[in-house]
């Protein structure tokens, strides 16, 4: 039996039947649940409503084929998704992710997540996300303009400004949101905010494309600044990957004062002693498109590495995982703490396994979830959203300035749940309680028909 609760154990049980063969999610449930053993002792009301029961079943679970026509004439078919989880405090809000390894689990395992990170925001949006397994590297501008057509032919009878809101995740970024919202436009014949990520010429937000690197290093130096009396200032920092978030990210932690030696793809990494040139970086993987291991060619001294799992061997103050799902285990953990990390934060969604979890946790290392960490992204989306239902703009430093007070709320409010329910300190427990609380708040208020 993994809970002491046996209301819990019973509500895991049941996810795994319904659910079998969709480990990432089942992974993502179990994580939460375990979070509330001491909610489920202090507040047996929920039990008996069964919001538990109720919150790790998706309201809606959309899967469709998306069909379309190659450079070559040839038919392709791929399959979409989009799931619809929670509602209970705002309209769907959660990315697209286009990738080879999509699948129904990892797409609820991100849903699931998604609900309690949008919460964590304290803007009323409730969890949803979506994708497909195409891929859209080296695909040409228009094959990923044509499926992103069809799948938006799909997808626009499922969303809407205040049904359902999606954005960019992996594989889709500015190009692929402008195809989908196009597309959106010619089939609803409406200007609406019902994507977010979008060009600033077309509703877009500014700030939007740091947000969620931006904010993972307001809520780390929060944290270190709040529970080690210390700041980001003069740390050491590895950062993996070499995306959007992994960029921002490491754009605020020079700014902070840190030094960033380290950054990956999914082929290797690249250490620089000196610290990351951000420039040469944005040059390969922003305008070139191209692989990380080109920095080692064109700045002096830096190292480029095949496999991008030895990037955790660097020795550093701070790791931030920005790259995927499970990229960080315990065997690297483990040698992170021998190396005398002080502070992880997770920039992409589940990074650590929960092994990797527990030890940092055991070290003393600090340690801040996906969900409380990288919620800047979904944030500023719905900030985004404000602005398009106000037809108006905020200027860089306005929404800079909002996103780092909802990061340093968010802190505090994982922070202070965790001292709540009696594991001070443990920010994935009180992310995950402050986060469902309020959602848990609002489900009761609906009855049971919800």
């Amino acid at each position: 039996m993994d809970f002491k609760s046996e209301y819990l154990q019973n509500v895991y049980d049941t996810v795994c039947r319904r659910n079998a063969g969709e480990p990432e999610f089942l992974q993502a449930v179990k994580e939460v649940l375990e979070s509330f053993e001491p909610v489920v002792a202090q507040k047996p009301e929920l039990a008996k409503a069964g919001i538990i029961d109720r919150i790790v079943e998706p309201e809606r679970f959309i899967q469709f084929r998306v069909s379309w026509v190659d450079d070559a004439g040839k038919v392709q078919v791929n399959r979409g998704y989009r799931v619809q989880f929670n509602s209970a405090i705002g309209p769907y809000k959660g990315g697209l992710r286009l990738h080879p390894s999509v699948n129904a689990s990892i797409i609820k395992f991100l849903g699931f997540e998604q609900c309690f990170k949008n919460s964590l925001t304290g803007l009323p949006m409730g969890g949803g996300k979506g994708g497909s397994d195409f891929d859209p590297k080296g695909k040409s501008d228009g094959e990923v303009m044509r499926f992103c057509q069809s799948f938006m032919t799909e997808l626009c009878r499922h969303i809407g400004p205040d049904t359902d809101v999606p954005a960019g995740d992996i594989g889709v970024g500015a190009r692929e949101i402008g195809y989908m919202y196009g597309q959106y436009k010619r089939m609803r014949n409406e200007h609406t905010g019902v994507l977010t990520g979008k060009g600033l010429s077309y509703g877009g937000s500014l700030a939007r494309k740091e947000a969620t690197g931006y904010g993972l290093l307001y809520f780390t130096d929060e944290m270190i600044r709040c529970m080690k009396n210390d700041s980001i200032k003069g740390k050491t920092v590895v950062i993996s990957g070499s995306g959007n978030v992994a960029i921002y990210a490491t754009q605020k932690a020079q700014e902070l004062g840190a030094k960033v030696v380290a950054m990956s793809d999914s082929n290797g990494y690249i250490y620089d002693s000196k610290g990351i040139d951000l420039g040469t970086v944005k040059q390969i993987k922003e305008v070139e498109r191209g692989r990380i291991k080109e920095y080692a060619a064109r700045v002096s001294g830096a190292e480029y590495h095949e496999g991008c799992r030895g990037i955790w061997t660097i020795p550093c103050d701070i790791a931030l995982p920005c790259a995927t799902q499970n990229e960080l285990d315990a065997e690297s953990a483990a040698v992170l703490i021998k190396n005398g990390v002080m502070a992880v934060a997770e920039g992409a969604n589940m990074p650590s396994t929960p092994d990797a979890v527990a030890a940092f946790q055991k070290a003393g290392v600090l340690f801040g979830p996906a969900k409380a960490a990288n919620a800047g992204g979904v944030a500023t989306s719905g900030l985004e959203m404000a602005q398009n239902s106000m037809r108006y703009s905020w200027t860089f430093e306005e929404v800079d300035a909002k996103l780092k007070g909802i990061m340093v709320n968010i802190f505090h409010n994982a922070y202070n749940a965790s001292k709540e329910f009696g594991g001070e300190g443990n920010l994935v427990m009180g992310a995950n309680i402050a986060g469902f609380m309020k959602i848990a708040e609002a489900m009761l208020a609906y009855g049971v028909s919800f």
